[in-house]
């Protein structure tokens, strides 16, 4: 009896902090409902612009909301369920090992970009050097599984489908391993706020003392979290694009589209803004058929490794020339990948 009210006494805590999370989802799904019943007003009133940004607006939250939830799945299962000696195991290889296999750990380990900025942390905390532990926080949101399979989604039947498939897989490891190469000459304490590893450890996930249920508990917590929070971006941004689509100028959009670098770091800029979740920037991307490969390419790898959300992120876990760097080498890297792919590729 005693341990039993023991048990109760220590997961009420945690159960009671998934709450909210459910609740943020539980309105997330509301207002979804409430544009799904705006359709159905609108569809009657004549108005075609209105109409089209609905039809584009719908299209793109239909199409991306299930990659949300498979993405939120996922990293809710690695953030309760993988331990954090599973990461640990990268520092204890070669150093020459480390950055290639660190960038190709986002297949094992497909963790979104909010996730890897703290588990980079831990690495670097665990004696990984920092070119490995920086190239490991911006290929994992890339090279995920689900992100890629989401790609392939949203360019199916046209002719670049495995161009940006494969294009933004390995131009993500590339510029993800150059940003990690120029970073190879600072120290752990140069780019962390605090390096102090007692502080880094944190708790182990998936550790023996946590019951399964609390464990289940924190795992759905989590998922409601993920979901509510991911599906907040891409509302905003499906909405930013809907509206690009129908209310600005096509005259404007072409003259843009049809200038080749200035389209590259105009969809470059706009993925910094808009801050998607990397499991569903693609079907964004694709709806801006205005613009070539290069810039829709330059979108979908920005995206991940540069935007709004993880500016604050970055802030609050490295020190301050580090966003300033990472911005800079991403963007650069970015853009004359992305012009040699249009090349390559047409």
């Amino acid at each position: 009896m005693a341990v039993t009210q023991s048990r109760t006494r220590i997961q009420a805590p945690q159960l009671a902090r998934t709450d909210p999370a459910w609740r943020n989802g539980i309105l997330v799904l509301a207002a979804l409902a409430a544009a799904a019943l705006l359709v159905r007003l609108v569809n009657g009133a004549g108005v075609p612009a209105v109409q089209n940004f609905i039809l584009v607006f719908g299209s793109l939250l239909v199409e991306a909301l299930p990659f949300i939830a498979l993405g939120a799945a996922v990293s809710a299962l690695i953030e309760v369920f993988i331990p954090a000696s599973a990461f640990a195991r990268l520092a204890r290889l070669p150093r020459p090992l480390q950055m290639p296999v660190a960038g190709l750990g986002g297949f094992a380990f497909p963790v979104c970009e909010c996730g890897s900025v703290p588990v980079a942390r831990r690495l670097l905390l665990k004696g990984l050097t920092p070119a490995a532990a920086i190239t490991f926080m911006l290929a994992a949101p890339i090279l995920n599984p689900v992100v890629l399979i989401a790609t392939a989604v949203a360019y199916r039947g046209r002719d670049i489908l495995w161009p940006m498939v494969l294009g933004r897989a390995g131009l993500g490891l590339v510029v993800a391993m150059a940003v990690g190469w120029v970073m190879a000459t600072r120290s752990r304490g140069d780019l962390l706020r605090d390096a102090d590893p007692a502080r880094g450890a944190g708790h182990d996930h998936g550790a023996s003392g946590d019951s399964r249920e609390g464990r289940w508990a924190r795992y759905f917590g989590q998922l409601g979290a993920d979901f509510s929070m991911l599906t907040k971006y891409l509302i905003v941004g499906a909405a930013v694009a809907s509206a690009l689509q129908t209310f600005v100028p096509q005259s404007v959009i072409g003259g843009v589209a049809e200038t080749p670098i200035l389209s590259v770091l105009a969809l470059m800029v706009l993925a910094a803004m808009l801050s998607l979740c990397s499991e569903s920037d693609a079907f964004v991307a694709a709806s801006f058929v205005q613009f070539g490969m290069a810039a829709q390419l330059g979108f979908l790898v920005v995206g991940p490794m540069i935007d709004a959300k993880l500016g604050v992120l970055y802030a609050g876990t490295f020190n301050r020339r580090f966003a300033v760097t990472v911005t800079t080498a991403v963007f650069a890297v970015t853009l004359a990948g992305s012009l040699w792919m249009q090349v390559l590729f047409g």
